[in-house]
């Protein structure tokens, strides 16, 4: 197991949480397909095992490994994403009120807003790039500050360090969701944030094929609160969701290096195409808070933001001949995704707030995926070109 802080990210993300099985030496940390535990006497239990709804040495590996790359002291997955912002929540009381990053995940969004408003917390939607409207948005009720950056899907960069201690100043939880940097390319706790949440579906889970989630914390007080609830409401992961993150991240710095150069190279492309209205990417010279990102974030990642000149028709005809980027919801997988966030992804936002925020007709949200670049813009160029052909008006 590798606890040395001084490695690097590439090495830790291979052993941080990990050793050989004691009783074969399988390098790999084995899948614990168990739901109970054998007690040497009632209530003597092996180590803190006794039910694996409260621990599994799995998942108990798998949560050292992320805890060790986010920089935290702790880590707890859970089954999804909206699994571990919920569990956040959880810690609210009727008659709080969380403030919200305006352009947030859809799902977030629903769940705030749809959900837990109905258990009397009150969701107030903040510009997390504008420091003065934070500031005023503050009252004795806010309890939690819930902050994107980039952002889904407009890729706005927020201040982590500037909201942070905004947030300390009136004693409010800092939560950050950390899933389109990840921690190789991000690191909040360090820049104040009191939780990270990932959905680990995306970029540390890489390839498709798993769900969940993650929360981590240097505070001992927030990991027992957060660890109750985890224990209480029961969404934990799969043992095999677990494993298949484990794989996942030893080469997730391997992958967001190759995320990043090509996100990098089509979003540039895409810049100069005479039939892109404008592009959105944090390693853009014309991106708002590219000085920012800069600052606060060690690459720009893989995902872009544009605008095709047109409307739906033209996206959606641009959206149906890609054969690379793949017409699908998610992320951060190994391959391209594209997809249309105000029909899929954002369909749930009110049509009014997602008209504020840009998200219109036009917006085409890409992940950028580990492909050859240039099969990505042959791609790209040849969708665009079967827009135009299809008389498209752009």
């Amino acid at each position: 197991m590798s606890n040395d802080k001084n490695q690097g990210f590439g090495t830790r993300a291979i052993h941080a949480g990990q050793v050989a099985d004691p009783s074969t030496g399988a390098i790999m940390t084995p899948i614990y397909q168990t739901s109970t535990y054998v007690q040497k006497s009632p209530g003597v239990i092996v180590g803190e095992y006794d039910y694996s709804r409260a621990a599994n040495p799995t998942r108990a590996a798998l949560e050292a490994n992320l805890a060790d790359l986010e920089g935290a002291n702790h880590g707890l997955c859970f089954a999804s994403g909206v699994a571990a912002t919920s569990a956040v929540l959880h810690l609210l009381s009727s008659g709080d009120k969380v403030l919200l990053g305006d352009d947030v995940y859809g799902g977030t969004n629903r769940l705030f807003n749809r959900v837990f408003n109905q258990l009397g917390i009150e969701t107030v939607h903040v510009d997390m790039t504008d420091l003065d409207a934070l500031k005023d948005a503050m009252d004795e009720r806010v309890k939690l500050i819930w902050l994107e950056t980039p952002t889904n899907p407009t890729l706005k960069i927020a201040d982590i360090a500037a909201v942070s201690e905004i947030a300390k100043s009136n004693n409010v939880i800092l939560a950050v969701d950390n899933t389109f940097a990840t921690p190789f390319l991000q690191n909040p706790l360090a820049l104040g944030a009191d939780i990270v949440c990932h959905s680990t579906t995306k970029y540390i889970g890489g390839h498709s094929d798993s769900i969940g989630g993650a929360l981590l914390t240097n505070s001992d007080e927030l990991h027992q609160k957060l660890k109750f609830i985890q224990l209480s409401v029961g969404a934990v992961p799969g043992i095999n969701e677990c494993f298949l993150l484990l794989r996942s991240t030893k080469t997730l710095h391997v992958r967001m290096e190759r995320h990043c150069e090509n996100a990098a190279k089509v979003a540039n492309w895409l810049d100069n195409h005479e039939h892109v209205e404008r592009v959105i990417y944090p390693g853009l010279e014309s991106h708002p808070q590219h000085e920012l990102a800069k600052k606060q974030m060690s690459g720009f990642g893989g995902m872009i933001t544009m605008y095709l000149k047109g409307g739906l028709e033209e996206s959606r005809t641009m959206l149906e001949h890609t054969k690379l980027f793949a017409c699908a919801e998610s992320l951060g997988g190994v391959e391209s995704l594209i997809e249309h966030p105000a029909i899929m992804t954002h369909a749930s936002v009110p049509p009014a707030m997602r008209e504020q925020l840009g998200i219109s007709d036009n917006l085409i949200r890409l992940s950028v995926g580990i492909e050859d670049v240039d099969d990505l813009i042959a791609d790209l160029e040849n969708a665009i070109c079967a827009t135009m052909k299809s008389g498209a008006a752009v």
